[in-house]
Formats: structure tokens, sequence, C-alpha cells
């Protein structure tokens, strides 16, 4: 499998970590984003992450692709089956991926070279930084005194959770998480000792 990604993004982060943790084998491509004509040949959407398979046939979207990647190794599951369960992890995954979309598209207002300063709206970026900061109060408050997201076992919920607080400490470090919500730092020191989030942190810079 080749996953076409950047080190930069995110979601690319999420599928990095979930292929770490269930121990798989693929090729990382790094692309750039902004060139449309080679992305696009695998993904017509023109987004990172892509995971091409070894047919040619492309997966995408980060959470089409973890939940496929979930199913290939029976090691450390991170999605559950069914019910109740599966719905709560694939309910965090929405509400991290949430964070990391506003803040994503907040950068892109405040820094794309596409866009004069006169033309960058402040308050589209008020507007994405609201929906961040009510998530992580959301996060916070569903976290609680739990040891992980759903519960005592480490599941994507915490993956996703994790790569939106990181991302959060790499494009928007004034934000000071950790003081207002103990709960998600605590979180956080247990999730970057993991190995998969140390080979997968964002450059610095």
């Amino acid at each position: 499998m080749k996953l076409i990604g950047a080190l930069n993004s995110p979601f690319v982060r999420k599928v990095r970590i979930v292929m770490a943790e269930k121990r798989l084998d693929y090729q990382f491509e790094l692309e750039d984003v902004w060139n449309r004509d080679t992305i696009m040949k695998a993904n017509p959407l023109g987004k990172v992450p892509c995971l091409v398979m070894e047919g040619g046939e492309a997966v995408f979207d980060s959470r089409v692709i973890v939940e496929y990647v979930d199913t290939l190794s029976p090691v450390g599951k991170l999605i559950p089956d069914r019910g109740r369960e599966r719905t709560e992890v694939r309910t965090w995954e929405a509400l991290a991926d949430g964070v990391m979309e506003a803040a994503v598209l907040a950068r892109l207002e405040q820094t794309w070279a596409g866009r004069s300063e006169a033309q960058r709206s402040a308050a589209w970026v008020s507007r994405q930084m609201d929906k961040v900061h009510a998530s992580v109060a959301a996060m916070s408050q569903g976290l609680g005194d739990k040891a992980f997201c759903s519960g005592t076992h480490f599941s994507l919920a915490d993956i996703a959770v994790g790569c939106a607080l990181g991302y959060l400490d790499f494009r928007f470090a004034h934000i000071d998480w950790r003081s207002q919500y103990p709960n998600l730092e605590k979180l956080d020191a247990k999730l970057v000792q993991r190995q998969s989030f140390i080979d997968t942190k964002h450059p610095a810079g």
C-alpha cells in the first residue's frame, strides 16, 4: 500500500498513527497538496491523505481510510465492531476532526499566499476558532476523569483527539488549552509517549 500525504496535515498524521498502531507496512509518499496535477491523479478531491491499494484503487478521506485499515490486522483493535461503543468512538473522531478542519481553515485564511491581507476575513477566522474552542471544551467535558476518551481502553477516539491537540500546539501555540483543561493535558501526556505519536510529530516551524 502507498499512503500519499503531507507532514503538516493532522488528518495524514491520524492515518499514520493508526497504521503504526496496527503495525502495517506501507510506503509513505510526500505530496504538495497545491500541486493539483499530481494529487488529483489519485484523488479527484485533491486532498490528502489518500491510500493507494496494491491494485491501484484509491481510498480517501481519513475516516474511511482508518476504518478500512483497522480491519486489516487483528493487532490493536481501534474501532469497536458494533453498538454504542462503536458510535461513541466514531463521534469522538468526528469531534476531533471538526477541530482539525476548523483550525486548518482558519490558518489558510490567515496565511494563504493567494490572498492579500485586505482580502482576508477576520470574521471567518473568528467563526472557525469559535468552533475550535467550543469543541475542545466539549472534549474535556466528555473525557471527565476517564483514563481514555472511550473509557479504559486506547482507541481511535484518543488518536483523533491527540492529533487535534497536537495540531493546535503546532499551528496555534498561543492557545493555552492545557491550563484550561487539565484532564486533556493528562491524556495528551500519555499519548505523546507512544511511539506512533513520537514518529509522526509535526515538523518544527
